[in-house]
């Protein structure tokens, strides 16, 4: 049972011999924890035998009390903590932190018991498997582990993140919360939103991102059946790793600049694949790269195993090497003809197919992660006393705050209409009608985020500058929302897109 101890109690331990103080209702004996103390031993010593409830939440957020929970001793007698430690899966009580259709005081017409049992079993999934990992591995750079490859197969997470499809009839999604015939592009959308709350940008791109925008292409336009189903098969049992090699140091969203070559053996039975490719995501750990090339009379895509004449090099770039970045070196590469994805020459629609899913999953993720720092922001500014008040107190934080929310909350809504609209059209539709809203969507999602990004960071101040501590979070999204801008066509290009795709339709009559 907890010991209990006066508050007279605790003002006795004051010493540099015995130092005791009190956060929220629970006394802390920090006696031998003074030298490892992160901050130095002068702060420890100026709460001694005190309540430091203010003082501590005025730097740090509950989680550094579970890490350090062998340090509390007993509890204020009469007093009861106040502070609740969420349990993994739960829901964020913070205004606006969550979507408003998870807020359980609202409505909505797109949801339905199996988005929520979804979205409750991703939360607890990645909050007890993916979160410690991604953390881990954002700060020493390795790449993901086998075993969470592995448990994420079991689970149906790598076949739910090519979105809804056959591949997903007849499988144990999260052992059975949902059947995999029912998963939509709201259950999509549900899946990419959960799974980036692990708030690590680098490890959120080397958790499979690869496989999401390549094995899609396969799926589509590979003919040779025994080997397109030999392939899903190897890459969503978690067996191998796929990646989109396209990008090159001389093409990016200008994809007819590219200058990998393919050249048919005199046979006709193979091409020979000389090139390079640069920042491919998931590079540096994959076995299989769906590859752009240059043929005889156009643009092809050609699947290519990791063998003979092909090489990786690692690329640092603003998040963490964990998204597995690298420079893609193809040196005479012997590649069967049966690889060929689509028609010879004709990769082009092989390319542009894939792009309104990967944009969207895209969008997704960018406005989700923007609700996250809103969640920070909220906490900080309801925690921090500046001037004697807490900061939600100054009329200027209540601004940014009402600006960052505003920016959320539209782009989430913006979001599941373009998400129910995919629900409700065969491929072709989307393809036709929702390349331009998806373009703007991105490109508007990921402007708010750079808004969102910069006022946040004013407020946290110095912390929103810092790797570690409180403002952690804001420091990582202010570093790593441009990926979001850039990859999957710039800002610029997908606003263009967005209205030529409309000019195409404009009516004659009102020339």
């Amino acid at each position: 049972m907890s010991k209990t101890f006066t508050r007279a109690e605790v003002a006795q331990h004051n010493t540099e011999d015995s130092v005791w103080c009190i956060i929220d209702h629970r006394v802390y004996d920090l006696t031998d924890f003074i030298d490892a103390h992160p901050g130095g031993s002068v702060v420890l010593n100026q709460v001694a035998g005190t309540d430091a409830t203010v003082d501590f939440y005025n730097l740090h957020r509950q989680e550094v009390l579970e890490k350090y929970k062998d340090l509390c001793i007993g509890t204020v007698a009469g007093e009861t903590p106040e502070i609740v430690t969420p349990e993994p899966g739960s829901l964020s009580q913070v205004p606006y932190a969550e979507p408003l259709w998870l807020r359980p005081q609202f409505k909505s017409p797109y949801f339905n018991d199996s988005h929520r049992r979804l979205q409750k079993a991703l939360r607890e999934f990645t909050d007890r498997y993916i979160t410690p990992e991604a953390q881990e591995k954002e700060k020493d750079g390795t790449y993901i582990s086998q075993e969470l490859i592995d448990r994420m197969a079991e689970a149906g997470i790598l076949a739910m993140r090519l979105g809804p499809g056959k591949h997903l009839h007849g499988r144990k999604l999260l052992g059975g919360v949902i059947d995999g015939k029912e998963f939509d592009y709201l259950h999509d959308m549900v899946l990419s939103q959960e799974l980036v709350r692990s708030n690590a940008r680098g490890f959120q791109d080397g958790n499979m991102a690869g496989m999401c925008i390549s094995l899609t292409a396969v799926q589509q336009w590979l003919r040779n059946e025994p080997l397109r189903q030999k392939i899903t098969d190897e890459v969503l049992s978690g067996k191998k790793k796929m990646c989109l090699a396209v990008t090159e140091a001389f093409a990016g969203s200008d994809v007819a600049g590219l200058r990998t070559t393919a050249t048919k053996t005199p046979d006709g039975k193979h091409f020979i694949v000389n090139g390079t490719k640069k920042w491919i995501t998931n590079g540096m750990f994959c076995d299989y790269f769906v590859t752009g090339c240059r043929t005889e009379k156009g643009f092809s895509v050609l699947l290519i195993p990791r063998d003979e004449g092909v090489e990786t090099k690692q690329i640092k770039t603003s998040y963490s090497t964990a998204a597995a970045t690298a420079f893609v070196q193809f040196e005479n590469v012997k590649v069967p003809v049966e690889n060929l994805l689509g028609e010879e020459d004709k990769g082009f629609i092989v390319i542009m197919s894939n792009f309104n899913h990967e944009r969207f999953m895209m969008v997704c993720s960018v406005v989700r992660m923007c609700m996250t720092v809103v969640e920070e922001c909220m906490k900080w500014c309801n925690q921090r006393i500046v001037f004697g008040k807490k900061l939600i107190e100054q009329p200027v934080m209540r601004q940014k705050l009402a600006r960052m929310i505003s920016l959320c909350e539209s782009n989430q809504a913006w979001l599941e209409s373009i998400a129910y609209q995919m629900c409700n059209m065969t491929y072709a539709q989307q393809s036709a009608n929702l390349g331009g809203p998806i373009g703007l969507l991105k490109s508007h999602a990921t402007r708010s985020a750079q808004e969102i990004a910069d006022l946040a960071t004013n407020i946290f101040g110095g912390r929103g500058l810092t790797q570690s501590g409180m403002g952690k979070v804001i420091e990582m999204f202010h570093r790593t929302y441009k990926f979001d801008a850039i990859l999957g066509g710039t800002e610029e290009i997908l606003a263009d897109l967005g209205v030529r795709q409309a000019m195409k339709k404009f009516p004659k009559a009102m020339l």
